[in-house]
């Protein structure tokens, strides 16, 4: 099962739709973050959760010799 990260954006009730958009594209195309979940508030608030894989290396061995 993987395991991801998450960030989570906040933008207020005075935020246009375009300006969250262009947030969320840019977060998606430069650091690899995929939409997990948006919700808007009573009130305008809307939070979106923001999520991308953790990939872990794995230590290979040195052979001696």
């Amino acid at each position: 099962m993987a395991d991801y990260e998450y960030l989570v954006l906040s933008f207020g009730r005075q935020t246009n739709r375009s300006d969250i958009r262009r947030a969320l594209t840019e977060h998606a195309e430069y650091g690899r973050w995929e939409l997990a979940r948006t919700r808007t508030y009573m009130g305008g608030l809307t939070k979106t959760w923001l999520r991308r894989k953790i990939i872990r290396a794995r230590r290979v061995p040195v052979p001696l010799g």
